[in-house]
């Protein structure tokens, strides 16, 4: 357990582990609202708030939260209401956001190429004390808003049109989706990457849907994903000097391809059972229902 000796080393495997839980919990909501790439959008809006973080000298992680949480409240501001010219508004918001962060982080007498590496592929050795106050903070969160407000926030990304008529605040909700995601893209940001987050937040759900029936199994087994292949990646990074973002989420595309290998099969004998039970009985075969359509948490 040599990994275990070294101070940035603790530091990172308990980033990784509150990594591994928000990014799949929020990932899961994203996923089934068809938003995948939103992470990816806060991802480049928030190296504005990293570079404004170093130009001000204060915390970029914080600076990046607050700028990533007003770009997300924007970006869901135009999907509602940007109509024919929403897409052309988000693209300048992404990029208008990398190279502002990029610019800000050169202009900064504190900041380097090297800074700007480690935020957005992510660095092992970079993560403080403070990093994981910050990170401790946003990540629970995080875990109260998805777990404490789940039936809420499955229903709107099943179906808008029908939480709003149970009475819902489909609006409110909605912001908060976006708001949450935004604080997870800074959370993960350290230890994954602002351009590889994204694939953290859906790539750990789309291997648990592979398996699962259900809206519960499905989180459960995502987040479980999402811890082994942040601390699996993690501690390759120590050992072999690679970037950790880019091999957890080889890890995650492993888990992903592997689930997969394994439903198939799984998939066809649940399909032949179905259909003699159905010959025998004379009762026509149900259609296939998606992982996460069943409501029961």
């Amino acid at each position: 357990m040599e990994f275990l000796e070294p101070a940035f080393m603790q530091r990172a495997l308990l980033a990784a582990v509150l990594v591994g839980i928000t990014a799949p919990a929020v990932g899961l909501y994203l996923v089934q609202r068809r938003q995948a790439l939103m992470g990816d959008g806060i991802g480049h809006v928030a190296m504005t708030g990293v570079g404004l973080g170093f130009l001000l000298n204060s915390s970029p992680v914080w600076m990046a939260t607050l700028v990533a949480v007003v770009g997300s409240v924007a970006m869901e501001l135009i999907r509602a209401y940007g109509k024919t010219r929403g897409d052309l508004a988000l693209a300048l918001l992404f990029y208008g956001g990398m190279a502002g962060g990029v610019l800000l982080i050169n202009l900064s007498p504190t900041g380097s190429n090297a800074n700007l590496s480690s935020y957005l592929f992510g660095s092992l050795s970079t993560v403080s004390s403070e990093d994981i106050t910050a990170i401790a903070v946003l990540a629970a969160f995080v875990v109260l808003v998805t777990v404490g407000l789940r039936r809420q926030l499955f229903a709107v990304s099943q179906d808008e049109e029908f939480a709003r008529v149970t009475g819902l605040p489909v609006r409110a909700l909605n912001l908060l989706i976006a708001v949450t995601a935004a604080v997870t893209v800074t959370v993960a940001m350290r230890v994954v990457g602002l351009l590889l987050v994204s694939a953290l937040m859906v790539v750990p759900v789309a291997a648990a849907q592979q398996l699962t029936k259900s809206f519960r199994a499905t989180f459960v087994l995502s987040v479980a994903t999402g811890v082994v292949v942040t601390l699996t990646g993690t501690v390759t990074s120590y050992y072999q000097d690679v970037p950790p973002g880019a091999t957890i989420v080889l890890y995650a595309i492993g888990v992903f391809v592997l689930l997969t290998l394994l439903a198939t099969p799984l998939a066809k004998r649940r399909a032949r059972a179905a259909e003699q039970a159905a010959t025998g009985c004379d009762v026509p075969v149900p259609p296939t229902r998606r992982p996460t359509d069943d409501v029961k948490v």
